[in-house]
C-alpha cells in the first residue's frame, strides 16, 4: 500500500513538471511570434518609407529636367542650314542714345528749281508730265498761250517786235559804216533792238503756239502746280524740279528734349514706303542747325541735316527719325529683326547648341532704328538668332514639348 502511494506521488510530480515545461515553451513560442510580427512590420514600414523617398526624389529630378527645357525648341538636322539661320554673340559695347521723332525730307537749297510762267495765258503740256518724270536741262515742259486772251498772244507780239528791231539794227549797221546815219542814230536803233530781244526772250522765245517754259537744270519733277488748260499770270509756278543730289532732313523734336539737342551729332531715318534704315553717317550727312525756340503755336523744335541722296529717296516724304546723341559704354544691343512680340511682351531666341534654341523674354531700352538696347534677359556671350527668327518661332509653336509625366507607384 505504501509502495503504491510512492508510485502515485512520483507520477504526479512528473506530470506537473511536464506541464510547467510545456507552458514555458508556449510562452517562448508566442514571444518569438510577436517579435517576428514586429520585425515584419518594421521591415515593411522601412521598405515602404524608403521606397516613397526614392520615388519623391525621382519626381523632383524629373520636374527639374522639365523646367530646364520649358522654352526649349529643337530644329531638325540640316534645317539650320536650309533656312540660312545666323546668330550674333551678345557683347558689351558702346551704344548711342536716341531720340525718336518724326520729320520729312526736302530738297536742299540750290538743288530745287521752280519753273514759272514766262507770260500770262493758258497752260499747255508739251508732254504728259507726271510727278517723278525725268527732265533734261533745256527741256520745254509747257507752252503758255494768250492767243485768245486780252489783246492777243504776247509771245507773237514780242516776236514781231523783235524781228522788226533786228532788221532795223542790221540796216543801221551798214548805214553807219557809210556815214549815212550818225553814230547817235545807230546807238538808238541798237537800244531798241536790245529791248525787243530781251522782251522776246522773256516770254520764252516762243513759237507760233506761244511761250515755252523750260527746265534750266536736269532733274526730276517733284510737283506739278497747274493742269492742262489752266490760266496763269506771268511768274506763277508751273512745276518744281529737283536734282535730288543733295537733300535735307528736317526733324520735329518734342520740347521735352530741348536740352539734349546740343548733344545730337547725326541721325537715322526710315521712310514710309520701305523698311530700309538710312544712316546719315553713310550719306555724307551733316548737322545744319537746330531751332532755338519752338514758336508760339508749335510744341516741337526743328533740327535740320543735309545729306547726299545716294538712294531713291523722294523729297517731301514723311519719315521716322532717330536722332543720335551721347554714346554710352557697356550696353548690350541686338538687331531689330531679332525681336518677336507676343501680347505686349518681347522675346529673342538664344542658341543652346547646334539645333537647340531657347525663347527668352527681354526688357527693351532705346533703339537707333537698326539696333535696340536690351536692359535684361540676356548676358554677354549668349548667341542670339538674327536671321531665321520666324522659322524658329514656328518651330517653337508646333514642336512644343509635352507636359512632364509622373510615375505613380
Amino acid at each position: 500500500m505504501k509502495k503504491q502511494l510512492i508510485i502515485m506521488l512520483t507520477m504526479g510530480a512528473y506530470i506537473l513538471a511536464g506541464c510547467a515545461n510545456h507552458s514555458h515553451q508556449h510562452d517562448e513560442h508566442n514571444h518569438d511570434g510577436h517579435n517576428h510580427a514586429t520585425e515584419q512590420h518594421d521591415h515593411s514600414s522601412h521598405n515602404h518609407s524608403d521606397h516613397n523617398h526614392d520615388h519623391s526624389a525621382h519626381n523632383h529630378d524629373h520636374s527639374a529636367h522639365a523646367h530646364n527645357h520649358e522654352n526649349g525648341i529643337s530644329l531638325k538636322p540640316g534645317e539650320v542650314e536650309e533656312i540660312g539661320l545666323t546668330t550674333e554673340t551678345a557683347t558689351l559695347a558702346p551704344f548711342t542714345s536716341v531720340i525718336k521723332c518724326t520729320g520729312h525730307v526736302i530738297g536742299a537749297t540750290g538743288d530745287v528749281l521752280t519753273i514759272v510762267a514766262p507770260q500770262s495765258g493758258t497752260v499747255h503740256y508739251n508732254r504728259a508730265w507726271v510727278d517723278g518724270s525725268a527732265v533734261s536741262a533745256g527741256t520745254a515742259l509747257f507752252t503758255i498761250s494768250s492767243r485768245n486772251v486780252g489783246s492777243g498772244d504776247i509771245a507773237q507780239r514780242a516776236r514781231i517786235s523783235y524781228e522788226t528791231a533786228l532788221a532795223a539794227y542790221e540796216r543801221a549797221q551798214k548805214l553807219v559804216q557809210d556815214n549815212i546815219i550818225s553814230q547817235r542814230e545807230f546807238e538808238t536803233t541798237r537800244e531798241s533792238y536790245e529791248q525787243a530781244r530781251l522782251a522776246y526772250e522773256a516770254v520764252g522765245s516762243g513759237n507760233n503756239s506761244g511761250s515755252e517754259a523750260r527746265a534750266s537744270k536736269a532733274g526730276y519733277i517733284t510737283k506739278l502746280w497747274v493742269g492742262e488748260g489752266d490760266y496763269v499770270e506771268a511768274g506763277a509756278p508751273l512745276a518744281t524740279v529737283a536734282q535730288n543730289k543733295r537733300l535735307q532732313l528736317r526733324a520735329d523734336v518734342p520740347q521735352r528734349y530741348y536740352n539734349e539737342l546740343p548733344t545730337i551729332t547725326s541721325a537715322n531715318f526710315v521712310t514710309s514706303y520701305d523698311d530700309n534704315v538710312y544712316e546719315l553717317a553713310q550719306m555724307n550727312g551733316k548737322l545744319l542747325s537746330y531751332g532755338r525756340n519752338a514758336g508760339e503755336t508749335s510744341y516741337f523744335v526743328p533740327i535740320t541735316f543735309d545729306f547726299d541722296n545716294r538712294a531713291t529717296i523722294v523729297p517731301g516724304s514723311s519719315v521716322d527719325v532717330y536722332l543720335l546723341g551721347k554714346t554710352r559704354n557697356d550696353v548690350i544691343s541686338v538687331p531689330m529683326q531679332s525681336l518677336t512680340e507676343e501680347q505686349g511682351l518681347f522675346f529673342v531666341y538664344r542658341r543652346l547648341c547646334e539645333n537647340d534654341f531657347e525663347k527668352v523674354e527681354v526688357k527693351l531700352g532705346s533703339n537707333n532704328g537698326s539696333r535696340i538696347e536690351i536692359l535684361s534677359g540676356i548676358k554677354p556671350g549668349d548667341k542670339i538668332v538674327v536671321n531665321g527668327v520666324y522659322r524658329v518661332r514656328l518651330a517653337g509653336a508646333s514642336n512644343a514639348l509635352p507636359p512632364a509625366h509622373n510615375h505613380n507607384h
